[in-house]
């Protein structure tokens, strides 16, 4: 614990600007991200006393170990910084809204010349039409089915498009009626605009307009005994009646807005929105999040709306249950005129608290689920340190593994699980070559020491990846037993290492190992460590093999040809066109081989002398080839490898 007097600077070298503020602890990582309208009369009010201090307050400046900041022109820069460094380095004391996933919207590209329609769950471009987001992809796709047989406008890729304008021919999209097919001009480019304009109108919430002007033009027709033409104008009204009906009316004026429900208690806060789009929910998302410092309401919604808009498009009107703190910097933010209002009164005010009642349910939820799994996971974590004899839990564990088929191709992974939980994007893969790929042993000496000679002294690199790859571990997990144990061990004695626990499991019976030890660490077989301790090894395994089937298959695409001197790609075709086979280039004579385009006597003979004496660049790569055959085995009814 630190004392936060040992790195309070001096107050007059704090300016007095806005600007926004980093903690970092004693490893460089930052730890809590903040902003000011005055940096100096903000930053001294976490120098006070401790004992005036809120307990999370208290515990992050003791974890702190250096205090930087960084002074902007205005607060609205100061918050639009503040989101992006919370994004950049997590930090831990922060109160971060995240749900863990994207959500699909429906994009219509309208600044192409040639509009598209499409789902993506990635940023949309400026100048695109976009709707949701929607919680479930299904629902989208089959939305844009139903509609694409009344507005039948572009949904193709580029290349698609492309490859049909130059062979007259249109998509099988364009045969049965989901497209207008512009590509071949049987909609011209400004009657395809129009048509996707309408597309935009519809599913904005303008709806009557088209559905009464299809029943008009259906009774036209079959007035006019165009039966065909009715029943198709018949079909098409069922199917827009479809998508409205997915989509219950819960305001009565054609209404766009976002209602943003909370709910909160002394450690976790739940925010849920429901996006209102003419009058009918569109799309509904939630996160929640642990509070580790002093928000409130006020800045848990201002911290929620910069989450929303900082990135995506904001409606006309925004509905919340209290005012965000800020509220001006936020607007400017959001970059838009936005009516952002707190409803007294009204079908408005009924439907926030319904939006309100929502998060209130996700929150209990959420504390549910989360209280049996932080139970588990603590236990885990505390019983792992208890065996091993550590003087805490290890809170960050990482796990390494050697994956290799009779020494070729080896690789490494690295996992890192922190709180029991796995953090992917700090997953690392090693290629291992030369010596260090003779053995497994050896291996795992290699992609230790890389990897602690990266704790020791970080390359230069960004400061994200610097945090996530220099940030000691508590624990390294090898798989292996006592041989590779040692290999690692040997790693930490080369560089000094002595601050970072180390074990290895052993996969036969799942004991665990310890350096120099005669006999491993039994743990209970229904033990949370163990079960622990098997994702970690499983994850590691799975990462590594993964790794080394994707080096393989390149290997394997490698040809005996790529090694001969002078005998480039177009020449390589040549000869493949005229013998097919590497075997058949192999077997035929140096006459064969002058009479091929391109190729001349001298380039002959090294091709017969390179394929018949095995030196091309891939005789090891073919005897590596089949050595990876002995490793696998073969689903033959799906063709999928598996390991042994």
């Amino acid at each position: 614990m630190a004392d936060p007097a040992t790195y309070r600077p001096a107050a007059g070298t704090i300016p007095t600007r806005p600007g926004v503020y980093r903690f970092r602890d004693e490893h460089g990582r930052v730890i809590y991200v903040g902003k000011a309208k005055n940096l100096r009369q903000r930053l001294s009010n976490y120098f006070q006393d401790l004992t005036a201090l809120h307990e999370r307050t208290r515990r992050m400046v003791t974890t702190a170990a250096s205090v930087e900041w960084t002074v902007v022109t205005t607060e609205v820069e100061a918050l639009t910084l503040e989101y992006t460094w919370i994004k950049e380095f997590d930090p831990r004391f922060n109160v971060k809204f995240r749900d863990d996933k994207s959500y699909p919207y429906l994009v219509l590209t309208m600044g192409e010349q040639v509009p598209r329609v499409h789902i993506t769950r990635r940023p949309r471009a400026k100048g695109d039409r976009t709707f949701g987001p929607y919680t479930q992809v299904w629902a989208i796709r089959e939305t844009l089915d139903l509609m694409l047989r009344v507005f039948p406008i572009r949904s193709c890729t580029a290349g698609v498009y492309r490859r049909a304008e130059r062979s007259g021919r249109p998509c099988l999209l364009g045969f049965i009626g989901k497209c207008a097919a512009p590509c071949v001009g049987d909609i011209s480019v400004d009657e395809h605009r129009r048509l996707a304009e309408q597309f935009a109108d519809f599913m904005a919430g303008n709806t009557a307009t088209y559905t009464r002007r299809i029943e008009r033009q259906m009774r036209d027709a079959a007035a006019a005994m165009d039966y065909e033409t009715a029943a198709r104008l018949r079909d098409d009204l069922k199917n827009l009646e479809k998508v409205m009906a997915k989509n219950s009316v819960v305001l009565s004026d054609a209404t766009d807005a976002d209602l943003i429900g909370l709910a909160q208690d002394e450690l976790e806060a739940s925010v849920q929105v429901f996006h209102v789009r003419g009058g009918r929910i569109r799309g509904q998302r939630g996160w929640t999040a642990e509070i580790l410092d002093t928000s409130s309401g006020p800045d848990l919604v201002e911290r929620a709306l910069t989450t929303l808009y900082s990135e995506g498009e904001a409606p006309r009107e925004i509905l919340v249950p209290v005012m965000p703190a800020n509220r001006e910097q936020v607007l400017e933010l959001i970059g838009r005129p936005v009516d952002l209002r707190v409803p007294q009164r009204g079908e408005k005010k009924d439907l926030l608290l319904t939006v309100n009642e929502n998060a209130t349910e996700a929150l209990r939820l959420h504390r549910l689920k989360r209280t049996g799994d932080l139970t588990a996971r603590s236990k885990a974590l505390e019983d792992l340190g208890a065996a091993l004899d550590l003087a805490e839990p290890p809170l960050r564990i990482e796990c390494f593994d050697i994956s290799h088929s009779h020494g070729t191709n080896v690789v490494g992974s690295q996992v890192v699980f922190e709180d029991g939980l796995p953090k992917k994007s700090e997953y690392r893969r090693y290629s291992v070559t030369g010596a260090a790929a003779r053995d497994d042993t050896a291996s795992m000496y290699d992609v230790i020491s890389r990897r602690l000679k990266h704790h020791l002294d970080p390359p230069e690199q960004s400061e994200e990846d610097r945090r996530r790859f220099a940030y000691p571990p508590s624990l390294i997990l090898v798989d292996g037993g006592p041989a590779q144990v040692a290999a690692a061990q040997r790693a930490f004695d080369d560089l000094g290492i002595t601050d970072i626990a180390l074990a290895g499991i052993a996969k036969r019976l799942e004991e665990i190992w310890l350096p120099g030890d005669d006999y491993p660490v039994i743990l209970p077989r229904t033990s949370e460590a163990l079960f622990l301790v098997q994702r970690l090894r499983d994850e590691a395994h799975r990462f590594a093999i993964t790794y080394h089937r994707s080096k393989r298959g390149r290997a394997m695409q490698v040809s005996a040809l790529d090694g001969v001197p002078g005998l480039g790609p177009a020449r390589r075709r040549a000869l493949l066109d005229r013998f097919v086979t590497v075997s058949a280039i192999r077997e035929a004579s140096e006459e064969d081989l002058v009479a091929v385009p391109g190729i001349g006597p001298a380039l002959a003979a090294q091709i017969t002398a390179a394929l018949r004496s095995g030196t091309g660049a891939d005789a090891a790569t073919g005897a590596a080839d089949a050595e990876d055959s002995l490793d696998v085995m073969v689903d033959m009814a799906t063709g999928e490898i598996l390991d042994r």
